[in-house]
């Protein structure tokens, strides 16, 4: 196994397994699912299966962020509040990555992560993450991949609100929540796309009625169906290819 130069020597664990986790189960998050078996079931004594819903907090700005979480089935959204209650979205995690990475004690979350899709996770203590970070290997070298790939998404983020259309955003927006969930069926209402989105809820409205129309998308109650991804990709423009690309490189880099 892969060691960072320096590292401590892994410690024997005694801790038994908690009951419902298994390995197939741990492998539906992708990060998770790049370590080897040996590593993999080296964390499961630290791993706590938990359902999470629509709405949850798992930790907000400036708050000790106590757990990380691993989304297997479930999509969250990392959000900044600026000082006058404006809530943007900077990045979105779901089965490809983790939430809540700390790698120092006392440190402050420095977003809000709000579960935007509901489903299941995994989550482990942030002081445990440490210890086991400590110790090098796949899973240290994972994470900051990922970490890699999460700035990436942020600067695309930033590069697309300042010369991105409305319709572009809207396609961007709904392309990385199809990547993460496992229908083409997402729970979403106009007005929270907006919010996230940082525009007005009567652009959203016209952009995704465009979209409809070119039937690219068809708009229900509280929910967006797909019907055509590549037309989708098509109008969503460079950036979306751009995060993605990036990402996919930074996890597979060796």
């Amino acid at each position: 196994m892969i060691q960072v130069p320096g590292a401590a020597p892994k410690a024997v664990r005694t801790k038994p397994a908690p009951l419902g986790i298994s390995v197939t189960g741990l492998q539906q998050n992708e990060l998770l699912r790049a370590l080897p078996m040996d590593e993999l079931e080296h964390l499961i004594p630290d791993l706590e299966l938990v359902a999470m819903p629509v709405g949850k907090h798992l930790y907000d700005f400036g708050e000790k962020i106590d757990y990380t979480y691993f989304p297997t089935t479930s999509i969250v959204s990392l959000q900044y509040v600026n000082e006058d209650g404006v809530t943007t979205e900077i990045a979105v995690v779901g089965r490809e990555g983790v939430a809540g990475v700390t790698m120092y004690k006392g440190e402050r979350a420095s977003n809000t992560a709000v579960v935007q899709a509901a489903g299941y996770g995994y989550r482990m203590r942030t002081d445990a993450l440490r210890a086991l970070f400590a110790e090098g290997g796949m899973l240290a070298q994972q994470l900051m991949r990922f970490t890699s790939s999460l700035f990436a998404q942020l600067a695309q983020n930033v590069v697309s609100s300042r010369h991105s259309s409305i319709e572009q955003k809207l396609c961007r927006w709904l392309l990385e929540r199809l990547d993460r969930s496992p229908s083409n069926e997402l729970k979403v209402t106009q007005e929270l796309i907006a919010n996230l989105l940082g525009v007005r809820r009567e652009s959203i409205t016209a952009a995704a009625g465009k979209l409809a129309g070119d039937g690219l998308i068809q708009c229900r109650r509280g929910m967006v169906v797909v019907l055509d991804r590549t037309g989708l990709e098509r109008c969503a423009g460079a950036c979306y290819f751009a995060a993605r690309a990036t990402a996919a490189q930074a996890m597979h880099s060796h």
